[in-house]
């Protein structure tokens, strides 16, 4: 089981200024790269693998700006890119119902505003700092505490006006003494975020409201159209909007954890030990746009907050795709991710119905 440690380092913070710059040279090596790997596929029709990749970059000026074992990832998530790339032609051959299109080649970032992906395993941190409880990247002037016992790897992800940094760690999972017999539901609904029942006699079912949500989204939107409308005729963006979408995405990735924890906790207490989770695919093609829609269901994330809740410890679960169509059970382990730096006034706790 993986434990990520979530750190959000924000544009006043003095690190900011040393996390920038390897950032826009990951990108820099992530579209020169790119590059080489289009024209030899698309002139030659050979596809450059990460270790020939590597061979070929190591003289370049973005790869020496960054410790090895940092650019030596930037090239293999490229790798992995085009692996997907391919993998995702393949199945559109096979059957092109299941896309809108032709899936393209892997393309590039942005040259100015773009930033990319820095991944640092343990061999690029300080291991004196790590004994002493800090994170200290190699070639950074950064410190960042941390709670974890042992780190295997350090991802520090580029976002609008901020960076998160991402100390992973493994631990064993501890399996719960709980009746694979006993088993429970839960869908979710356009009133209700999660809806839970069980065949186990005198279980009471729980509901998660799902109106907070709809109001978070209520006034990002009205509070975004206000400040586009004091932008000038070629200004997309402002600091206040990165605020503002900053804030709305935190809130609304708060409010389905923190529900998902007191259902877990709700069938931890019951002994329940098997959850069969309902879902329609693509229930939100067909849905027509506008003003109410987009606040009550276009823009709440269903999927997401379905999946927070085998995520809480290690848990056997059944999802379901309507109308009754039941995969097997299989064991899911899950990330548990704790905020650190991302405190902030957000929305008021989930009430979930029941005793």
């Amino acid at each position: 089981m993986q434990l990520v440690e979530r750190h959000v380092i924000k544009r006043a913070d003095p690190r900011f200024a040393s996390l920038d710059p390897a950032a826009f040279a990951s990108k820099n090596l992530y579209n020169a790269a790119n590059y080489v790997v289009r024209q030899a596929f698309i002139g030659e029709g050979v596809w450059l693998d990460c270790h020939e990749l590597d061979r070929r970059m190591q003289g370049h000026e973005a790869y020496q700006a960054l410790p090895a074992k940092v650019a030596q990832w930037v090239l293999r998530l490229l790798d992995q890119n085009w692996q997907n790339c391919f993998a995702a032609r393949s199945a559109w051959q096979a059957d092109p119902s299941r896309f809108l299109g032709c899936p393209r080649l892997s393309g590039y970032k942005d040259t100015v505003k773009g930033r990319n992906l820095l991944v640092y395993t343990a061999q690029a941190l300080s291991a004196p700092a790590l004994r002493r409880g800090r994170i200290v990247p190699s070639r950074l002037n950064i410190t960042v505490r941390r709670q974890q016992q042992r780190v295997q790897q350090v991802g520090i992800i580029p976002g609008g006006g901020f960076y998160v940094v991402d100390s992973i760690s493994e631990r064993e999972p501890v399996p719960e003494a709980v009746n694979p017999a006993l088993r429970a539901g839960c869908d979710s609904g356009l009133n209700n975020l999660a809806t839970l029942a069980s065949d186990k006699p005198g279980f009471v079912p729980a509901i998660v409201n799902r109106r907070p949500v709809e109001t978070i989204n209520q006034h990002y939107n009205k509070r975004r159209v206000e400040l586009q409308s004091h932008l000038g005729e070629d200004t997309y963006m402002s600091r206040r909007l990165e605020r503002l979408i900053t804030g709305r995405a935190r809130r609304i990735d708060h409010y389905p954890h923190t529900a998902s924890r007191r259902l877990i906790d709700r069938l931890m207490a019951e002994g329940i030990g098997m959850l069969v989770i309902g879902k329609n695919p693509l229930w939100k093609r067909e849905v027509l746009p506008g003003r109410r829609t987009n606040q009550s269901v276009v823009s709440v994330p269903m999927r997401a907050s379905l999946s927070c809740l085998p995520t809480r410890r290690r848990w056997w679960v059944s999802r379901s795709s309507l109308p009754r169509r039941v995969t097997p059970a299989r064991p899911a382990f899950s990330t548990l991710i704790r905020c650190q730096s991302m405190r902030q006034r957000g929305p008021r706790r989930p009430s979930v119905a029941g005793p």
